[in-house]
């Protein structure tokens, strides 16, 4: 996404499942590949790590932020 991925849309790049189709590909984006997941961000099960996510994205937004 060359300009960047709005909040609350998911990367062009997730299939069906949300897996990236381009993880472990030289085309994979330096962000994508410099992050680190970490226990605060994933949370104790799948449920928790989207619902997170949501909330990190939203706190992040243009809208949240200006």
């Amino acid at each position: 996404m060359p300009h960047g991925k709005p909040a609350g849309i998911p990367c062009v790049q997730l299939d069906d499942t949300l897996s990236c189709r381009l993880f472990g590909l030289p085309e994979r984006p330096a962000v994508c590949v410099s992050l680190r997941p970490e226990p605060s961000m994933c949370g104790a099960n799948a449920a928790d790590a989207m619902a997170r996510l949501r909330a990190l994205e939203h706190a992040t937004s243009p809208r949240a932020c200006g």
